[in-house]
């Protein structure tokens, strides 16, 4: 059998008419109808709204009486609808084409049940799927961590080091995994207790089993290529403490005097061209609480004529108001911004003490300020990272 005998068996075989063509006459709308739909349309061109009952237009009033005969008349809406330009004739849902944007909506507008049968072909009886099996090593690996007492100081003091900048974050690197690393990995931070029988396997890549203890007071048991693959996909390492240095010294003597209030603010300024300045900070000194000092703030050109948010005070002891603002300027100089502000009665001046700085390294300064070894360091201020190292 030929296949055009084929086809024409397929077609002579049809009990349902399902391959039968229908060609439905094409009904037009007579001249009347179809001018006054066009006014309408018209009319919605020129104003973008439909029209409306109205005792002033009488034009716009007869046009608003025609759309709602239409309205109860889906006869004469279904004649129009293929001149219908703005969908304005969008009341009648059934004269819309259905829409799909799924599968599922293709299957559940089955109206033969072509589609449908007794068993899904996503119905999985005897495979499991990747999340169940996901699921299952996650929970083989994870467990409770029954001296986690012991970490739980590590995890805080690592995390207060990050925030002042004495860690960092950095790009993953397998080289990174050592006894007593820190690792963020899926937002979690990873201590490397102890590594197992670290070796060299094929293709000369390093494996083994490394005992890791999470931030969430759990531990886990795991190879070293999963979790070298977890920090690949969604991690990083934690750099080492940047340079142990002696505590501030926070005991207060008698003869010691208190000086002052070394401040950080942050502006809340709606001026777009202000806030769109990165990590933009105001450093200074206050003889007096920070929060008097700040009142003001609207109406003063110091604080870019908008209101600040305090970030951090530092209470001090001794320190010369001067000296602070000249170590400031002179090590942060090259972030210090120069911009041009007009106070209410149009005046022009020129805050300063405005820096694009990152906050860690602005606490990072302000600590060796109080320790007063500032003048051993020096800031590169690069692609706005935090660039803080001893001079040479």
């Amino acid at each position: 059998m030929t296949k055009e005998q084929q086809l024409r068996a397929i077609f002579d075989n049809d009990p349902f008419d399902l391959l039968k063509i229908v060609n439905k006459p094409k009904q037009t709308p007579d001249d009347r109808l179809l001018g006054k739909f066009k006014d309408i349309m018209q009319f919605y061109d020129e104003n973008s709204r439909l029209p409306e009952y109205s005792k002033i237009n009488i034009q716009e009033c007869e046009l608003y009486y025609e759309l709602e005969a239409l309205k109860t008349n889906v006869e004469k809406c279904k004649v129009l609808y293929p001149y219908d330009e703005y969908d304005l004739l969008e009341f009648y849902s059934e004269l819309q084409p259905k829409k799909y944007n799924t599968i599922d909506d293709i299957i559940n507008d089955d109206t033969f049940g072509i589609l449908t049968t007794e068993n899904s072909i996503f119905d999985l009886k005897h495979i499991r799927i990747n999340a169940e099996r996901e699921k299952a090593k996650e929970i083989a690996k994870r467990k409770k961590c029954k001296e986690f007492e012991l970490y739980e100081p590590l995890f805080k003091q690592c995390n207060v080091e990050l925030k002042n900048g004495l860690r960092q974050l950095i790009k993953f690197n397998e080289d990174h995994i050592k006894q007593g690393s820190f690792f963020v990995v899926d937002g979690m931070l990873a201590y490397v207790k102890e590594l197992e029988q670290i070796t060299r396997g094929k293709h000369s890549k390093l494996d083994g089993r490394i005992h890791c203890i999470f931030d969430n007071g759990t531990m886990s048991n795991l190879l070293f290529r999963s979790l070298g693959k977890a920090l690949y996909k969604n991690g990083n390492s934690v750099t080492e403490v940047i340079e142990k240095e002696k505590p501030v010294e926070t005991i207060i003597q008698n003869e010691d005097e208190h000086t002052g209030f070394i401040y950080i603010l942050k502006s809340k300024s709606k001026n777009p061209d202000i806030k769109a300045i990165p990590n933009l900070f105001k450093i200074g000194f206050s003889t007096t609480e920070v929060e008097d000092r700040i009142k003001n703030a609207t109406k003063e050109p110091t604080y870019l004529m908008a209101e600040v948010q305090i970030v951090y005070t530092y209470k001090c002891y001794n320190l010369n108001a001067q000296k602070f603002e000249n170590l400031i300027h002179s090590f942060f100089g090259n972030a210090c911004l120069d911009m041009d502000i007009y106070d209410n009665a149009g005046s022009r001046h020129k805050p300063q003490e405005w820096f694009s700085i990152p906050l860690p390294a602005i606490e990072k300064a302000i600590e060796l300020i109080m320790r007063d070894s500032l003048k051993k360091y020096k800031y590169n201020y690069e692609k706005e990272q935090l660039n803080l190292r001893k001079k040479d």
